[in-house]
This record gives C-alpha cells, structure tokens and sequence, in this order.
C-alpha cells in the first residue's frame, strides 16, 4: 500500500459505503393476483361480550316487568331502564353484523393492492387482520381502534409516506401509459384508411 506523506491511505474500493442508498423494491401496478388469504382471526370477543350481556339485561328486565306488584313510578323507571337496555343490544347487534361485512369487504380489498405482495412474501397475514379489525371498529366509532389502525397503516406501507420508508415504489403500468399515450382514431382517419384500401 502506498502512503504518501501528509496523506492517508487509499480508499478501498471493494468497500460499501455506509450511507448508501438502498434500492426500491417495485411492487406491481396491478396488485396482487388471486384471492386473498383466509381470515386468521376469531370474532371480535369483546364486542361480542357486550352483546350478549345487554340481551341478558334485557331479558331480565322484561321478566321483572311481568311481576303484578309492579306499578306506578316502579314500574315506569323499569320500562325505561329495559327499553334502554334493547336498544343497547339492537345497537350493539347491528355493529357485530356490521363488523362482519365491512371486514370481509376490506380483507379482499387490501389483498389486491400492490402492497399485499410483499404482505405476501413476508408472511403478514395476521398483522393484515389486525389493520383491518382496527380500521373497521375505527369506523364503527371508536376513537381508540382509530389511532391503532394509523399506526398499522404505517407498518404496513398504506400510505405514500410509509411505502417510502419501507423502500416500496409501483411500477408504472406501461401498458396503459402506452394506451394513453397512443392518439385515438376518429371516424375520419377510418373512413381516409378504407378509401385508401379502396383505390388501390
């Protein structure tokens, strides 16, 4: 190795360089093929739980109603407490049937994205569940599952930021940028093409 006076050794040039930038990953533009995995995780327990303890509380109540000694102020305060209590069950069904769709609706939708290729290849599917149980009960109204859904969506490169962090980039669909690209051909250039057919 030469070492000049005043000056260091040479850099080696089989050396990687520590800030070097690591290359993207391109996902496909048309998402990924075929159906989604199977759902991993069980019914929503807590959900679930509340629903049936406001049936029980319902049912207990409309029993205490049938007892004859029950009149007057008694009587109209248990009305009410048994009448809030199905609506909470009502409510409370209504969001279970509705959890069940609306994830089912999004697990499909999530798998087709470009994104769900690498979810694919790195064994994600569980941590894919989870976004959407968070998301969906997000919607549903719960603030909490909100802030949860945001912090998967970032994990899991579901927004701009995210995918670039994650060194994830879609590839350009060339074939519709060539679609779009390409003139269309009006009427005129048709009928100017088969006239030119037809005096040849």
């Amino acid at each position: 190795m030469i070492d000049m006076a005043g000056m260091g050794p040479a850099p080696n040039p089989n050396s990687r360089r520590r800030n070097a930038t690591l290359p993207m990953t391109l996902l496909p533009a048309a998402g990924r093929p075929g159906d989604a995995p199977r759902w991993p995780l069980v019914d929503d327990v807590a959900l679930t739980a509340r629903r049936d303890a406001a049936r029980r509380q319902a049912d207990e109540l409309e029993l205490q109603l049938t007892e004859p000694e029950l009149t007057g102020r008694r009587r109209t305060a248990l009305q009410k407490k048994h009448d809030a209590a199905v609506t909470e069950a009502n409510i409370l069904t209504k969001k279970v049937e509705a959890q069940a769709s609306v994830e089912a609706e999004l697990w499909a939708e999530l798998w087709r994205l470009p994104q769900a290729v690498m979810w694919e290849r790195h064994g994600w599917v569980r941590e894919v569940a989870q976004y959407v149980r968070w998301k969906v009960a997000a919607e549903l109204g719960d603030l909490d599952a909100s802030k949860e859904s945001r912090m998967l969506a970032d994990r899991l490169g579901l927004n701009p930021l995210a995918m670039l962090r994650l060194r994830w980039e879609v590839s350009s669909d060339e074939v519709a940028e060539a679609r779009a690209a390409r003139p269309a051909r009006t009427g005129r250039d048709v009928r100017s093409r088969l006239r030119a057919v037809g005096d040849e």
